[in-house]
């Protein structure tokens, strides 16, 4: 609990570093790789095609896991390039949302279970992006001159040939323990397929709303890409907890620019 409140209390009297994708793209930090920066600027491309995304809305059916609940129902996910998103899940049991927006670089979150009573998301568990749509978070991650972006190496995952990145944010106006922590809380793993430069999984941490020292591991998988208006969408859409499958989404349509507004992120 006092790590959280610290952590807290740090983001509240300074911006996070995180850029928007409608931002400028910047150079990488300087202590960056080439090589990685240069592997997720292709994934980027080949994620972007020859469409300048602004927003996404992508539907189709869930499956749910979580404990002794296994459900499956509707999902719709939306998200655009400014860092907003949302996905809605309706299932026989009722209705579950999770928001994420960005204002002035400053990420906020909230959820909502079946009983429509609204949370925030602990400020520890924003320094990430949720990763469900690739595209968005690839070319965040691009424009942003505080990225450090690691190259681990080429090797097998999920039965793929990937390119194996890391990535952390730098926080230049913190210094010892408190950054080494806030570097840690920022850092995900993303995994590129050897041949097409575009996403096989993603992966970070997230932890308890009272203990941001203790992580959680989070898995997201990407397969069934097809192509969209020139873009390289995933339909289907894996995230797993702590190993084990939490949301299955496989989508079924998919709406590009369609000019979502900041009222289509709320709960």
């Amino acid at each position: 609990m006092r790590v959280a409140r610290f952590v807290l209390s740090i983001v509240l009297s300074s911006s996070f570093p995180f850029p928007s994708a409608s931002q400028q793209a910047s150079a990488p930090a300087p202590n960056s790789s080439p090589q990685a920066a240069t592997l997720l600027s292709q994934s980027a491309a080949a994620l972007s095609g020859n469409i300048a995304l602004s927003d996404v809305t992508l539907s189709g059916t869930v499956r749910r896991i979580a404990g002794s609940d296994d459900e499956s129902g509707s999902v719709v996910l939306t998200a655009t390039a400014s860092g907003s998103s949302k996905i809605a899940l309706s299932f026989s049991s009722g209705n579950r949302k999770e928001v994420r927006t960005n204002s002035n670089n400053s990420p906020t979150g909230s959820w909502s279970g079946t009983d429509s009573i609204a949370h925030s998301i602990a400020v520890h568990n924003l320094f990430t992006d949720w990763g469900l749509f690739p595209t968005f978070t690839f070319s965040n991650l691009n424009g942003s001159a505080t990225t450090v972006f690691s190259y681990i190496g080429q090797e097998t995952r999920n039965g793929h040939s990937v390119q194996h990145l890391s990535i952390q944010q730098q926080f230049p106006n913190q210094t010892g323990s408190v950054a080494s922590l806030l570097q840690h809380l920022s850092q995900m793993d993303i995994y590129l397929d050897a041949s097409t430069s575009l996403p096989v999984s993603l992966a970070y941490n997230i932890h308890p709303d009272n203990d941001a020292d203790l992580d959680l591991p989070v898995e997201i998988g990407f397969s069934d890409y097809r192509p969209v208006n020139g873009a390289q969408i995933p339909f289907h859409v894996q995230k797993y907890l702590n190993n084990n499958l939490s949301l299955d989404l496989q989508f079924q349509s998919v709406a590009v620019n369609s000019g979502l507004t900041t009222n289509s992120f709320s709960l």
